[in-house]
């Protein structure tokens, strides 16, 4: 029997991105396909959609509208094309909760301080679902707080990484350092340090690509 190939995988994204959702529940998928073939490392890197994002917010509709120049009807079809394809991953978007779009820097640094716990995967799915599932609002520091708790984290010991302010300094030098690898959009799945899979692929597009690798390897 052959040894499992190891697999160093860094996920690029954002907790208010619906496709960064789906990619990551893809690539769930795949590797339970590639069980006892591979070994994974798999980290989280900070990406924010919208870094100049105010405090309180912005509408969603606003926001897409200004950004993208999407109509109310592109928005409908958009969404319903997302839960869908979130339903066939197993997870559960609830487009009509999500009123507004956050600043998700300090959700960046608690998902840093979530990966020196053990705990960084919890947490990235657990503000996902918050967000997207839930609507909260991922930039108040009392949501983060209590999500990293429900993650199986320290609430606590959470609320005082938020309120300290640690980690700005690595959470923005990781996001110039995959700035300046040339990525522009999220998800971006870098396996190896070489390989990269972008966007929302289905769990079939991941363990394709996956073996590929592992064929290479």
């Amino acid at each position: 029997m052959t040894n499992p190939t190891r697999l160093k995988i860094d996920f690029v994204s954002d907790v208010v991105c619906p496709w960064c959702a789906i990619g990551l529940k893809s690539l769930e998928q795949a590797l339970k396909h590639l069980d006892g073939e591979v070994t994974t490392e798999l980290h989280f890197r900070p990406f924010e959609l919208n870094p100049q994002m105010v405090p309180e917010g912005e509408d969603v509709a606003e926001h897409l509208a200004r950004k993208y120049g999407s109509t109310p009807e592109q928005m409908t079809k958009n969404q319903e094309g997302i839960r869908q394809r979130g339903a066939a991953v197993g997870f559960t978007f609830n487009m009509d909760k999500r009123s507004r779009i956050y600043n998700t820097f300090d959700a960046h640094r608690l998902l840093h301080w979530a990966e020196l716990q053990g705990r960084q995967q919890a947490l990235k799915l657990a503000l996902l679902e918050a967000y997207f599932g839930r609507g909260e609002d991922v930039s108040s520091h009392d949501v983060l707080a209590r999500v990293a708790g429900e993650a199986g984290l320290d609430a606590a010991a959470a609320r005082e990484v938020l309120d300290s302010g640690r980690y700005a300094d690595e959470t923005r030098e990781q996001e110039r350092f995959y700035q300046q690898q040339g990525i522009r959009a999220v998800p971006s799945v870098i396996v190896n340090g070489k390989y990269l899979i972008q966007g929302g692929q289905p769990p079939e597009v991941f363990e394709q690509t996956l073996r590929k690798i592992v064929a290479e390897a």
